[in-house]
């Protein structure tokens, strides 16, 4: 069996993945519906109501990834500070030198 490094993926790649998610859910959910032997009007009830969670569903998706992403940065710039700290008098004493 063979080791292998895991390394996190780019956001770019994982944002891209979950629309093409989100995109083949909803295309087979309407897909699903349209194929099923219901009358138009509770159809077209069904398809607005699953409309309606998947809009919700994403939003709070949304919401989420901004949370994460806007903690992300906190901690990034407090890393950056605390590094910045460390590095400083270092950088004084080898000046002096």
């Amino acid at each position: 069996m063979q080791e292998g490094n895991y390394e996190p993926s780019e956001p770019g790649r994982v944002g891209t993945a979950v629309t093409f998610l989100l995109i083949g859910l909803g295309a087979g959910t309407l897909i699903g519906l349209l194929f099923a032997p219901k009358p138009g009007k509770q159809m077209r009830k069904e398809l607005r109501r699953k409309y309606e969670d998947a809009r919700e569903t994403i939003e709070d998706w949304k919401e989420e990834a901004q949370q994460v992403a806007e903690e992300a940065l906190e901690r990034g710039a407090e890393m950056a500070e605390e590094i910045r700290d460390r590095v400083t008098p270092l950088t004084k004493a080898v000046r002096k030198k």
